[in-house]
C-alpha cells in the first residue's frame, strides 16, 4: 500500500485508447485491486479459478457482459420461450455486437461445458475486441493460443455449450460471485487474475494505480542499491 497518496492526481489520459495503452505498459492487476482495497472497493476480484490461456495474456476493455443459462434439450419442443429454440439462444448476436475495446465477459451457467472457443475468437479479433473472461471454461486451445486472443476461463474444456446452454441477454449487469459487472466497466486481466474497475471510480482509481506502479519502481531500485525494507517504507510509504 502507498500511504502517502492521498491527495489527487491528474488524469493522463484524454481517452481509452491512451488509458489502455498506459495500462497495458505500466499496470497490473495487483496495484489496480491495492488501489481499489484502499477506495473501500474491496470485493472486485473475480474467482481465483479464471486464469489466463497463456500467462503472458493481458486484457485490459469495457466490459460487455453476456448472461447464459443451462438447457437440458438443443432443440426444446415445449416451453414458452421462442429464443431457447436457437441453437446458441442470443450468443451469435452477442458475439457480434462487440465493439472495439470491448470484453465478451460471460456467466450464469453450470462449469459443464466450453463457454468460448476460437471461431469465437476469431469473430472477436476482427471486430477489434479486446478478450473473453468467462465464468466457465474454454476450449480450442491452440487455436485460441495461435490467434493470440487474449482468453480468461477455467482452463480447457472441450465439450460444447450448443446442446448444453444458451446465451439469454447481453449488455446487462451481471453478478459473478459477489463481484458486480456493469456493461462499460473496466476490465482488466493478467497472470494474477482478473479484476474489474467500476466506471464511476476510474479515473481516481487508475490515476492512483500509475502513481503507484511508478512509486513501486522507484523503491524498488532503493532496495536492489542496499536499502532495507523498513527504511523503504518509513521513508517512501510503499511496500
Amino acid at each position: 500500500m502507498n500511504k502517502h497518496s492521498n491527495h489527487a492526481v491528474s488524469r493522463l489520459w484524454k481517452n481509452d485508447d491512451e488509458l489502455f495503452a498506459i495500462v497495458k505498459q505500466e499496470l497490473y492487476t495487483a496495484v489496480v485491486g491495492d488501489i481499489m482495497d484502499k477506495s473501500g472497493l474491496m470485493h472486485q476480484f473475480l474467482p481465483p479459478e479464471i486464469q489466463p490461456l497463456h500467462t503472458d495474456m493481458f486484457v485490459v476493455g469495457r466490459a460487455m457482459p453476456v448472461l447464459e443459462a443451462d438447457v437440458f434439450a438443443d432443440k426444446p419442443g415445449t416451453g414458452r420461450n421462442e429464443l431457447l429454440k436457437q441453437p446458441f439462444g442470443l450468443m451469435l448476436q452477442a458475439l457480434d455486437d462487440l465493439k472495439k475495446n470491448e470484453v465478451y465477459i460471460c456467466t450464469g451457467a453450470s462449469p459443464a461445458y466450453a463457454l468460448w472457443g476460437e471461431l469465437m475468437s476469431t469473430r472477436a479479433m476482427q471486430l477489434g475486441a479486446a478478450g473473453a473472461v468467462v465464468d466457465g471454461y474454454s476450449r480450442d486451445t491452440r487455436g485460441i493460443l495461435q490467434l493470440g486472443f487474449p482468453t480468461f476461463s477455467y482452463g480447457r474444456y472441450a465439450q460444447d455449450q450448443a446442446p448444453r446452454g444458451k446465451v439469454i441477454d447481453f449488455r446487462v449487469p451481471l453478478e459473478i460471485r459477489g463481484v458486480k459487472v456493469m456493461p462499460g466497466d473496466i476490465v482488466l486481466g493478467d497472470i494474477d487474475g482478473v479484476c474489474i474497475v467500476p466506471r464511476d471510480a476510474e479515473e481516481e482509481i487508475f490515476s492512483l494505480a500509475i502513481e503507484k506502479a511508478r512509486g513501486e519502481k522507484m523503491v524498488q531500485q532503493k532496495i536492489l542499491e542496499g536499502m532495507s525494507a523498513t527504511e523503504a517504507f518509513e521513508k517512501y510509504g510503499i511496500m
